[in-house]
């Protein structure tokens, strides 16, 4: 096979050697200037052999280290930093469990997922220079090293993961949510439904976005998925898209087990526990030393923790659900509400939140996954359970007709940002007495409070005023707390606490790059204890109105007075411009960052940040791929990743995006060919 890049600087042909699955025979990667890129087939297996090897161009490094790392052999192949990622993927038996999978898959999926991983396979072995050469330990890429990748993704990072058994205070999952709304005809200024897309999660490693066009003779198909998996998670078509959020789900539970005589209690005898010998190797310089590790296995699921006569096990949903590549393809290339509901009813995908629109102007929030049914009882479901008795074991989970769904509401909108689908709109569609108190919690963050608030609040809502509340930055909080605390301070002596009432009064209230005020309100919010020093709590029956007010405002100024001191001698004045502060820090840009953590500021516009060593805060997560959609006559659509469409080293497309995000701005989706031909920069041809 012959491959032919045609770049708008040079022309070269590449010789590209016959691999097992036939090459294309009429293939084509449109990229435009940002790096996407836009690939044309005329049959599935041709789409994902190039869509294999568009997405190793863009990130090789990452995938190939991720795929790596889902086999359990990365402290083989890159020493012992990642020797406890191999662990956790041989504790919860994910490369057996992988080969199993790989043989349940059917044709015509099985050959597109072929396809897919032969074009990895081909690209990093004609373009070597390309890739660095620690990572070319891991080649050939198989079908089995991407189902272990995406149980990983799913069930052992999203589902439950280390960090849940750590309860560390600042795990990254605490930084892993989504904002997502549907808008329906009757409240779309154009009169057509609208669909904002917007996952927030760490910028890098397993949560990377790739932001790729998917089309075929039939199928236009864009959307993002996460690298290393071949299936899109955030999709919109010529007649529908849906996004997700990380619900509120609980798809695992802890089992404590009594260990006793080299088992553990269960129903009043002594189960043994069955066991695997792992030989684990570890790079160790330029040798490989071994290391035996056993993992025990209980009834209930692996034990995932030790200490004493006491052990966890770890029971997971959704570990049968070896075709969700079918489920997503299917999602993928439906054409309406009915198709779109039948590809999710079999429940392939663990967890999260469906957020969907359509042409045909129906709008719909499915609580999605895999809920346990969980055994009645006094348990906390959501800590850890008694293991000694069959009463608490679990077997079966909720079916599609027994999740939460709001179809078509009244009010014509719907939102989700990490709150229960209780509050996905108001006046409220599902009550949650109908429902098993395990299935979600009952409360509303702020952000969520932002979001539908603003939804709410405009009942005509054009595709620029989409755009604008994508990026509001308003503090929630502070229209719950200022006035009370400019209130409580305004009888103030003190000359440092005058200056900062007069910051905050002059404060937008945002978290803008040019705010000023926010790093002051910021720095007393963090120093306060919220919830607890709210006056009024949150309320069920008023969900969107509380908490407000100041517990103690005496105490509340004198906290003020410490932040103001704070901010004054780290910065040298409290006026000091958010975006001075928070930054955007990528290979060699330096831009200012706009954007806070939605909880507990409740901002919509959410970034995440890690302390410098100068006063400064780089950002390290939050929004990533953003898309807005309108389904009308034609489809128009805008977006941005922040962090650009390539990790590779070196590549333009690692910060072509950035200043997009400074700047609260989107570029045009190139959805259409005719629009695609007009930005091609460079074209791939098999």
């Amino acid at each position: 096979m012959i491959a032919v890049r045609v770049s708008i600087f040079f022309i070269f042909l590449v010789l590209i050697t016959t691999s097992c699955v036939e090459p294309p025979n009429d293939a084509e990667i449109l990229w435009d200037h940002y790096g996407i890129p836009h690939i044309y087939a005329q049959n599935p297996d041709d789409l994902f052999y190039a869509y294999g090897w568009a997405q190793t161009h863009a990130h090789g490094n990452l995938l190939l280290r991720l795929y790596g790392q889902a086999r359990g052999r990365g402290a083989e192949y890159w020493g012992k930093d990642f020797l406890n990622s191999d662990k956790w993927m041989w504790i919860n038996g994910v490369p057996q469990r992988s080969a199993r999978w790989v043989k349940e898959q059917v044709d015509p999926y099985k050959s597109m997922l072929e396809n897919y991983v032969a074009g990895i396979n081909e690209y990093a072995d004609q373009n070597p220079n390309n890739i660095d050469e620690k990572y070319n330990v891991v080649l050939p890429i198989t079908v089995e090293d991407v189902m272990s990748h995406v149980q990983r993704v799913l069930h052992f990072t999203f589902v439950f993961s280390p960090d849940d058994l750590k309860a560390a205070e600042n795990s990254w999952k605490k930084l892993n949510g989504s904002n997502a709304w549907a808008i329906a005809p009757s409240r779309s200024a154009a009169e057509n439904s609208m669909l904002l897309a917007n996952p927030h999660l760490y910028w890098g490693d397993i949560y990377t976005w790739f932001e790729v066009h998917l089309n075929l003779p039939n199928e236009n198909i864009y959307g993002a998925s996460l690298v290393g998996t071949p299936a899109l998670g955030i999709i919109f078509n010529e007649h529908l898209g849906f996004s997700h959020t990380v619900n509120t789900h609980d798809g695992a539970d802890l089992y404590e087990l009594n260990l006793v005589d080299g088992g553990y209690e269960f129903d009043g005898a002594v189960k043994v526990f069955e066991t695997d010998s792992i030989a684990l190797k570890i790079k160790d310089d330029d040798s490989l030393k071994t290391e035996m590790f056993v993992v025990k296995k209980s009834i209930h699921g692996p034990v995932v923790k030790e200490e004493g006569d006491i052990a966890l096990a770890l029971k997971v949903v959704a570990l049968d659900a070896s075709q969700i590549f079918q489920e997503r393809w299917e999602m993928a290339t439906a054409t309406n509400l009915n198709e779109f509901e039948a590809s999710l009813k079999s429940l392939q995908t663990p967890m999260f939140t469906v957020m969907y629109a359509d042409k045909e102007g129906n709008i719909m929030h499915i609580f999605g996954g895999q809920t346990p049914i969980r055994p009645s009882g006094d348990y906390d479901w959501s800590g850890v359970v008694p293991g000694n008795t069959s009463a608490t074991l679990w077997n079966h989970h909720h079916p599609y007709e027994e999740l939460p769904r709001v179809l078509n509401p009244e009010s014509g909108w719907l939102q989700n940002a990490n709150d229960p689908p209780w509050t996905t709109t108001f006046p409220e569609e599902i009550d949650a007495n109908d429902f098993p108190a395990y299935m979600s919690p009952r409360e509303m963050g702020f952000r969520a409070q932002r979001s539908a608030r603003m939804l709410d609040e405009d009942e005509s809502i054009t595709f620029n005023e989409l755009v604008e509340y994508k990026f509001s930055t308003r503090m929630e909080l502070a229209d719950r707390l200022l006035d009370d605390l400019l209130d409580a301070a305004s009888t103030a002596q003190d000359q440092e606490l005058k200056n900062a009432v007069r910051v905050l009064k002059n404060w937008d209230r945002t978290a803008d790059n040019d705010s000023r005020g926010s790093v002051l309100f910021k720095t007393w919010v963090d120093d306060m204890n919220f919830p607890d020093d709210f006056a009024l709590q949150w309320k069920e029956r008023s969900p969107i109105q509380l908490p407000e007010g100041l517990k103690d405002p005496t105490m509340a100024v004198h906290r003020l007075f410490g932040a103001a001191k704070e901010v004054k001698e780290k910065f040298g004045r409290l006026d000091v411009f958010w975006g001075e502060v928070f930054r955007l820090k990528r290979d060699s840009i330096d831009l200012p960052a706009n954007g806070a953590p939605g909880d507990p500021y409740g901002v919509f516009r959410t970034s995440y940040y890690r302390p410098d060593d100068n006063n400064q805060q780089s950002l390290i997560a939050g929004d990533t791929y953003v898309a807005i959609i309108e389904f009308g006559d034609s489809i128009q659509a805008e977006g941005v990743m922040g962090y650009g469409n390539f990790s590779q080293p070196g590549s333009p497309h690692r910060t072509d995006q950035l200043q997009l995000y400074s700047d609260k701005k989107l570029r045009p989706i190139l959805f259409y060919r005719h629009d695609v031909e007009a930005h091609v920069v460079e074209t791939t041809t098999f």
